[in-house]
């Protein structure tokens, strides 16, 4: 039995509390788009490992930087001047000896990991020229001899832990949660993208709540090729900030809603006018894990890791598999009945099984009417149940089924 405690969280409901403050940045913000092309590099290059060699390889592809370009947005079309410039690096196993023959396998992990950035590239931006507007450059390198060991070691049992880390989780999401994320997804949906092709993918969406009221602050650009004038764009707005209010409508459990868009605006001078959708056209650089956490979500009125998830191989890297797996048992135990809220904490060490965390701390603020004592078995045992069947998450995460951020 591994090491779970459980204890009452002594704190006041989050949705009772006077302000809450809740941040996602869209699939087009220049943090989110290295964070995409991170995970995407990473799921790519599991399944390459797995064609070749049978099993997932070390490695960590968490290190993605982007350095914006130039653009000359115009309205009716602009032009970009300078393309982005994304670095593709971090640590894989590039080479294998193959005991039998004697030979040195090449893997094709470089050609591999530009594939899977332009690929998803092409799918989250969908009005950047991949030939011009974009420069991918890889300079991933061997893995490190002493974390590739610890990976290797007893690889056909239980994964050993890369390092003394941890992850956290919690749930349900409260009504801001709820909103600022359903939010982003609604404005960067295919369906929204159809209605209202000007709407860019690089998406700030800043939800405050004070009392009963949430106000959304949006940050969204604007594509310039669809917008021909000030009054369009103008238009543009109010045609999303109604799509916006109107899809919040199934979240706001009678909360008064207020939406800003692009507060910056002079609409005469000054407007998030844009060629490709994102800021990262215009200077706008970005990193791994500078933005949403392992949930989608920046929440800093609730416990955080600062890890990056995004990038990070998915069999013994705590930095990603604890932070996921943090939130699936924090929704599990969230849905026994009388739990009203849960907050899950995962600490490792390195070289031990992950499946026996140094301590795994689950909080919860029980419903009027429940104990702490009658609901500590019930969420102990969802929390044992899943770290038996940790290779689920792994495979979760292989298959491309889980969200990093």
């Amino acid at each position: 039995m591994a090491n779970i405690v459980v204890k009452r969280l002594e704190r006041t409901p989050i949705d009772e509390t006077p302000v809450e403050i809740v941040e996602r940045k869209g699939i087009g913000h220049p943090d989110s788009i290295c964070d995409g092309v991170a995970e995407s590099v990473s799921v790519a290059l599991c399944k390459m490992y797995k064609e070749k060699m049978g099993v997932v390889l070390h490695h960590n592809t968490d290190q993605v930087e982007l350095v914006g370009g130039y653009a000359y947005p115009e309205l009716g079309g602009g032009c970009m001047v300078s393309p982005i410039y994304i670095l593709l690096s971090g640590r894989a196993t590039m080479e294998v000896l193959d005991k039998e023959s004697g030979k040195i396998i090449k893997l094709p992990v470089n050609t591999t990991a530009v594939n899977a950035a332009r690929d998803y590239l092409k799918k989250a931006l969908r009005n950047m020229d991949l030939e011009k507007d974009v420069v991918v450059d890889c300079r991933i390198g061997q893995g490190s001899v002493d974390l590739v060991e610890v990976f290797d070691r007893k690889r056909s049992e239980i994964p050993h832990a890369n390092d003394t880390s941890f992850g956290v989780g919690h749930a349900p999401l409260s009504t801001t949660e709820k909103i600022v994320l359903e939010t982003e997804k609604l404005l960067n949906s295919d369906a929204l993208k159809a209605e209202i092709p000007a709407v860019g993918e690089d998406i700030k969406v800043m939800g405050l709540r004070e009392g009963k009221k949430i106000t959304l602050t949006i940050a969204m650009a604007a594509v310039d090729k669809y917008v021909n004038s000030c009054a369009d764009y103008v238009k543009v707005k109010e045609l999303a900030k109604a799509k916006v209010e109107e899809n919040a409508k199934k979240y706001l459990d009678g909360h008064e809603l207020e939406v800003c868009i692009n507060t910056a605006d002079d609409d005469e001078d000054c407007i998030f006018l844009t060629v490709t959708g994102t800021s990262a056209e215009m200077g706008d650089d970005g990193s791994v894990g500078r933005g949403n956490r392992a949930n989608g979500l920046i929440t800093p009125f609730r416990p955080m890791s600062m890890e990056a998830t995004s990038g990070k191989n998915p069999i013994n890297h705590i930095g990603k598999i604890y932070n996921i797996l943090s939130n699936i048992i924090a929704e599990d135990v969230a849905k026994i009945e009388g739990v009203r809220e849960c907050q899950i904490r995962i600490l490792s060490q390195i070289g031990k099984p992950i499946t026996e965390p140094k301590i795994l701390d689950i909080e919860m603020i029980p419903e009027n009417g429940f104990e702490l004592e009658d609901l500590s078995p019930k969420a102990k045992e969802i929390a044992q149940k899943w770290l038996d069947n940790i290779t689920e998450v792994t495979e979760r995460i292989v298959s491309g089924n889980v969200t990093t951020f």
